[in-house]
């Protein structure tokens, strides 16, 4: 891998002794060691960003709303009918 920024950050000195041992430990200079660190929990904080949790009873209300769907409001059945039109008209 071919690097071309660099990344600075201010540490704690026991925060990087416990740093340091964890890179030797794995055989890795210290830079590597981070850049690993930081790029595994950044694609954890991405992951867990990207899913919704819901509560037992969130996830039948949303199951109940898939299955049998509340009527469209009004105002948005005659929006739908309009772009319909719209697009027909476009074509």
């Amino acid at each position: 891998m071919t690097r071309t920024a660099r990344l600075e950050a201010r540490i704690a000195p026991e925060a990087l002794a416990i740093v340091r041992r964890a890179a030797e430990m794995q055989g890795r200079s210290v830079s590597d060691f981070v850049v690993a660190a930081a790029q595994e929990a950044a694609q954890r904080a991405i992951a867990e960003g990207s899913l919704i949790r819901l509560s037992i009873e969130d996830q039948a209300r949303f199951a109940a709303a898939l299955i049998d769907p509340p009527a469209a409001p009004d105002a948005l059945a005659r929006a739908a009918e309009a772009h319909a039109r719209l697009i027909a008209a476009e074509s």
